[in-house]
């Protein structure tokens, strides 16, 4: 009989929680800069009271956290260091209510990503990575 949880399985599964992770991130930091643009981004946080270098910091960290996600680089400390960016933006759709297709969005999708950026801090790189001794 044969079981899903072989130490394989927990390695792959645990590379595509990585890249799915990775890839979301890039994904958000690209659409701040090709579709709300640069200075747009930064009057948005502006408007909430945040200064604008801070969209500057958030677009490198999704950018550059997402690229070394998909890429298995530093997957555990990459992880960490963006929970505090998805409970920013938590804090920006607080207001909102819970469910995240609310007008302007609730503030469940931000928290779910950072309980899985969590999670994904706790598994490791998985397989798949590009250098095991930068993983």
């Amino acid at each position: 009989m044969t079981t899903l949880s072989t130490p394989t399985t927990i390695l792959h599964a645990t590379a595509l929680l990585r890249v799915s992770l990775g890839g979301m991130a890039l994904a958000h930091g690209l659409m701040k800069v090709f579709v709300f643009t640069l200075p747009g981004t930064v009057g948005y946080f502006e408007s909430l009271g945040l200064p604008g270098f801070m969209a500057y910091l958030t677009i490198a960290a999704e950018v550059g956290g997402g690229l070394a996600l998909v890429l298995g680089l530093y997957t555990r400390w990459v992880s960490l260091a963006l929970v505090p960016v998805l409970l920013g933006a938590a804090w920006v759709h607080l207001g909102n209510g819970w469910v995240f297709s609310n007008p302007g969005g609730g503030w469940e999708f931000p928290v779910f990503w950072a309980v899985a950026l969590l999670v994904q801090a706790g598994l490791g790189s998985g397989s798949f990575v590009i250098s095991r001794r930068l993983s």
